[in-house]
């Protein structure tokens, strides 16, 4: 007979039987967006929810910058995490970290990382939508947390411009994951679609430049998207071999339409941080068939507006360079 039980530290342990139950009913709530509360059957108690009130450090940093700390003029530093996570660190130092991962907590998607996502302390944190890889924020110990963020944020020498949108639905690769949503009898398309393919894309502002998160949006956004969108100087795009999200065509249209002085490639196949599970595949054969690329030899890359006056398109791919998870 299988068991669950609750441990001293206030998790529950939950039995085979009822672990299994409990990824099928996770899979079937996430693919038609009811809640795990809503959809859950088994008789078990509920699992711990937020770990904010034991996370390490405070808001002192904050504190300062909006006690009136000199905004500072210089360079912005990117980290890259892996996948499509990225810390942004602003000329005065406001942190931001943008969609840290996770693997599914249901298990019906497999192990997608290995490791769990390194634990950060920044400032803000940012999650363009609710899949399991873009919403590990409880692994993120922020003052201020930003889940889904829809309009303007302000604070420091940072704006942020989060615009609504969809997530990508036509799979473009051969793995067709969207009829997933279909076969638990949902409609993944707008307007009907479930919360979980809801889409919030980031732009921003800071150091002297305009900076797209673009998460897993859809390639062909309404025309008021693009206006939100505006003028962008780096773009972060998902397109990889397998063409999970974005395709190469899909890619290359939206890197022609923005005309951003610089490309990151996102939510590919990552040594050290994402498996074959995923199914992804690196995003090696794009950046060779651009014009302009380079392949950088680390996981931190310093954005500086005056350098950047002359770029044009520039691919910049951080391969396997990532800060990698522990």
């Amino acid at each position: 007979m299988s068991k669950d039980k609750v441990t001293g530290a206030g998790h529950l342990e939950i039995g085979r039987r009822n672990f299994l139950k409990t990824a099928a009913v996770s899979a079937a709530a996430a693919a038609v967006g009811t809640s795990g509360a809503e959809a859950q059957t088994i008789n078990c108690a509920p699992v711990a929810g937020s770990v904010a009130w034991k996370q390490p450090g405070n808001n002192r940093h904050m504190l300062e910058l909006a006690g009136g700390a000199p905004v500072k003029k210089g360079p912005v530093t990117l980290e890259y995490f892996g996948h499509c996570a990225f810390k942004l660190t602003s000329p005065s130092g406001l942190t931001m970290m943008f969609d840290p991962w996770r693997n599914d907590p249901s298990g019906a998607w497999g192990l997608w990382f290995p490791k769990d996502f390194p634990r950060q302390v920044v400032d803000v944190c940012l999650s363009t939508h609710t899949h399991f890889d873009h919403d590990a924020i409880d692994r993120v110990d922020a003052t201020t947390v930003l889940d889904r963020l829809i309009g303007t944020w302000s604070f420091a020498d940072v704006k942020i411009t989060a615009v609504a949108d969809k997530h990508s639905t036509d799979s473009p690769g051969w793995y067709k994951w969207i009829n997933v949503v279909k076969e638990f009898g949902g409609d993944p398309y707008p307007p009907n679609n479930p919360g979980h393919l809801d889409m919030a894309s980031f732009v921003v502002e800071t150091g002297g430049m305009r900076i797209l998160i673009w998460g897993d949006n859809r390639a062909n956004p309404p025309e008021e998207v693009w206006k939100q969108w505006g003028k962008i100087d780096v773009l972060t795009l998902p397109v990889d071999g397998s063409q999970h999200i974005l395709s190469y065509e899909q890619g290359n249209k939206i890197v022609e339409r923005l005309k951003p002085k610089m490309v990151i490639p996102t939510h590919y196949l990552c040594e050290g941080v994402s498996v074959t599970l995923t199914t992804l595949q690196t995003a090696d054969d794009w950046v060779k068939s651009q014009k302009n690329k380079k392949n950088l030899t680390d996981s931190k890359l310093t954005l500086d507006a005056g350098d950047m006056a002359s770029m044009d398109r520039e691919f910049y791919y951080f391969g396997s360079h990532a800060t990698h998870g522990t």
